[in-house]
């Protein structure tokens, strides 16, 4: 083969990434999330240890969610509008960038509810319900780390090692339960 037809088949090397990859990366790949999913476990950990229902720590879990996340929005939009750099953010500027960067502490919710969710309705047993949402935290938090130093272009050992220490977090509510319990 030629030179010429080696340059033609070249992959650019900086290509722009997908609205998918923006997505996880500005939402859900993000200390907010991170935090979401922590927060979530310690009030299953809490809620959970005083004898709740599924049904009754869902919605402590809803509510504490919503209130921490109206927070969030909140402080952000205090924090960004005005000037930065010499640049007049506007209160609506700053909304929408605290309402976007904060997104992935209302989706950290999803899952560990959606599985309380299955033991209110009876699917599981109460305490099963509350074990798998803890467990299921564990494994965001470790996907989370993984993907985190995956956009960094981390080996995988040192991806691993971020998905470990990530996880750890979730592994110590875990404990927290069992102490507790």
């Amino acid at each position: 083969m030629s030179e010429s037809s080696d340059a033609g088949s070249a992959a650019p090397l900086h290509t722009q990434p997908s609205l998918a990859s923006r997505l996880v990366r500005t939402t859900f790949v993000t200390e907010e999330s991170i935090y979401g999913v922590i927060l979530v476990s310690g009030m299953i950990v809490v809620a959970g240890s005083h004898g709740a229902s599924s049904w009754q720590v869902f919605w402590q879990v809803i509510l504490t969610v919503v209130v921490f996340w109206l927070a969030h929005v909140y402080a952000g939009t205090v924090a960004r509008h005005g000037v930065e750099h010499g640049r007049v953010i506007g209160i609506r500027e700053a909304f929408l960038g605290s309402f976007k960067r904060s997104l992935g502490l209302v989706a950290s919710a999803l899952i560990p509810s959606f599985i309380l969710l299955l033991g209110a309705t009876k699917a599981v047993d109460d305490s099963v319900a509350m074990w798998i949402a803890l467990w299921a935290g564990v494994v965001v938090l470790a996907v989370l780390g993984w993907i985190a130093f995956a956009r960094r272009g981390s080996p995988w050992p040192i991806r691993l090692a971020g998905a470990v220490g990530t996880a750890a977090f979730g592994l110590a509510m875990i404990l927290m339960k069992a102490l507790i319990h």
